[in-house]
């Protein structure tokens, strides 16, 4: 730089600004590492999700989209928050799906967040990663953003650590602020989509250092994380530099109806729009219905007159604005039995409500009929819960499918589980067998979750989640025994998942229940191998392990 002015005289410099390309992009790669890549619209992970059939749908989006695009007419109190909200299976995360990719081709999409809590993902199931997530986005819409938002982490290379509070104060608003203040810089517009809010689970802070005296750390509960979200979402709102539009797809559990409507309506900082009240679903549902239903007649080579006009009626009424029914009701005529289309619709059709009190009664007795086609439909069920479990779990790996089969069969080399879930892939995406080692089960929709957990809505159908976690603990005692037994070989993934089950079923509730307890050689095993795959974390979580189980004990040291 001193040979640029060499024999230069008489100049002043004001606001000299250097900026290191490199140093630039290290600090962007600290962000990149922290964001959760498979929670944004257009991932490969979301390859599958859900999305409005063509022409359906059209109103929301259309009302959405021109909310994004419009001027606030009260800028004094501006709204920019909405708050779309129905029951399961009414088509939010479609809806959220379509219109950012509508939003993307138009140039307002500024970040996506799809929570999702069976995503083999965690950054997909907690908060850790949210604002991380958009602040990574908005880097990437704007050089100046780029590198205010830069600027902010070498500020401070702890922000990662921080609650989701002061991250959003770091790494969003201030470097809003900074841009705002350039006098030639283009205003900022667009909006900023998150689904799935109420699918967040919550970050558990355990204290694994305190002796048996103290009591161990309740379990946080989920909706303390998702209000945290809508807490900081406000926050940034609020704040007159940003400019942004947010829309929050979820159902009206208490936390989002307690935020959102406190007295019944809605707050002065958001719009509400409720799927399943303010728009009429019925001719979207019909118009999904009849191009699954011409694809099902070219495929079987059916007669034009199938099927009649007043079975899709039937069916749309059955319905009752749940997209979900109707997309099970195909997934069923297509993927779920050997029985031709017109037998397993007439099946459907003869499905009737007994009362009016449950809105989910027809679906729920679609979902008692699909399960009773399995060979055996209680073991079906408790593997669909184990499933569950394991998608969900809050410390353990992703699970393939192969390794849950494994765990799960009586016998490793049985084909056990195309037996029980053959018939149910109307119900559960099922890999093909070549490629369940790099794949994951897949439960189409939690309402199938919602109904087997409810021992009111699925009746003898109903496990209780303490059987759940026997049934796994007796597997992972005969997986433990066959670890010891050099005549099985088991893959590095299968041996790890099994060192994470004692902390992801309630350990202290089956020792209580006099479940059998595994040898001792297993369990020399067992703490060896999470010695081997936790290295140094390995004490504190063998720590917490042998605390909650002996904490009723109340030993004296």
């Amino acid at each position: 730089m001193a040979r640029i002015f060499e024999h230069a005289h008489d100049f002043r410099i004001n606001n000299l600004q250097v900026h290191n390309g490199h140093h630039l992009e290290s600090s962007l790669n600290k962000l990149e590492a922290r964001i959760a890549p498979g929670a944004i619209h257009d991932s490969a992970e979301r390859c599958d999700a859900p999305k409005c059939h063509p022409d359906t749908r059209v109103a929301v989006q259309d009302d959405l989209y021109s909310w994004i695009l419009e001027r606030d007419r009260e800028p004094e109190l501006p709204k920019k928050i909405t708050w779309v909200t129905g029951p399961a299976g009414t088509g939010k995360t479609a809806v959220m799906g379509s219109l950012a990719g509508r939003c993307s081709e138009g140039g307002v999409l500024l970040a996506t967040f799809f929570f999702a809590s069976w995503s083999g993902s965690i950054g997909r199931r907690r908060k850790t990663a949210f604002v991380p997530t958009i602040a990574h986005q908005l880097a990437h819409c704007r050089e100046d953003l780029k590198k205010a938002i830069s600027n902010a982490i070498d500020k401070s290379p702890n922000i990662f650590e921080k609650n989701i509070h002061v991250q959003m104060e770091a790494l969003v608003l201030a470097p809003l602020r900074e841009v705002a203040l350039q006098t030639n810089a283009a205003q900022l517009r667009g909006a900023i989509i998150i689904d799935g809010v109420d699918e967040c689970e919550a970050e558990q802070y355990h204290d694994t250092t305190s002796g048996l005296k103290t009591k161990p750390v309740p379990a946080r509960e989920n909706d303390q994380d998702q209000l945290a979200i809508l807490q900081v979402l406000q926050t940034a709102s609020s704040d007159p530099s940003f400019p942004f539009r947010i829309l929050i797809a979820s159902r009206p559990e208490r936390v989002f109806r307690e935020f959102f409507t406190p007295d019944g309506t809605s707050a002065s900082f958001v719009h509400k729009i409720d799927l399943h009240q303010d728009y009429n679903a019925e001719a979207d549902i019909t118009l999904f219905l009849e191009a699954h239903f011409n694809r099902i007649r070219r495929r079987y080579n059916l007669p034009a007159s199938w099927p009649p006009s007043r079975a899709i009626q039937a069916l749309v009424r059955n319905a009752s604005g749940q997209f979900v029914y109707a997309a099970t009701v195909i997934r069923f005529l297509e993927l779920g039995h050997r029985e031709p289309p017109e037998v397993l619709l007439k099946a459907v059709l003869m499905m009737k409500a007994r009362t009016n009190s449950n809105p989910f009664e027809l679906l729920d007795l679609l979902y008692s009929h699909i399960l009773a086609s399995s060979p055996d439909p209680p073991l079906s069920i408790m593997w669909i819960r184990c499933i569950d479990l394991f998608n969900d779990g809050s410390r353990s790996p992703s699970s393939f499918v192969s390794e849950i089969n494994l765990l799960l069969q009586t016998d490793p080399e049985s084909s056990e589980a195309e037996h029980l879930l053959g018939n149910l892939h109307s119900l559960i995406q099922i890999s093909a067998h070549g490629d369940q080692v790099e794949t994951r089960y897949h439960i189409y929709h939690k309402s199938l979750l919602d109904f087997l957990c409810d021992r009111d809505r699925c009746g003898d159908l109903h496990i209780k989640i303490g059987i759940v976690t026997e049934f796994v603990w007796d597997r992972f005692i005969r997986a433990c025994t066959r670890c010891c037994d050099p005549q099985f070989s088991y893959s590095h993934n299968f041996r790890k998942l099994v060192t994470f089950i004692p902390r992801e079923v309630d350990s202290e509730g089956v020792i209580r229940s006099n479940a059998t307890a595994p040898p001792a050689t297993s369990v020399d095993w067992w703490v060896l191998s999470v010695i081997e795959h936790e290295g140094p974390s390995a004490r504190g979580a063998l720590w917490e392990m042998f605390r909650n189980v002996h904490y009723q004990v109340r030993v004296e040291l």
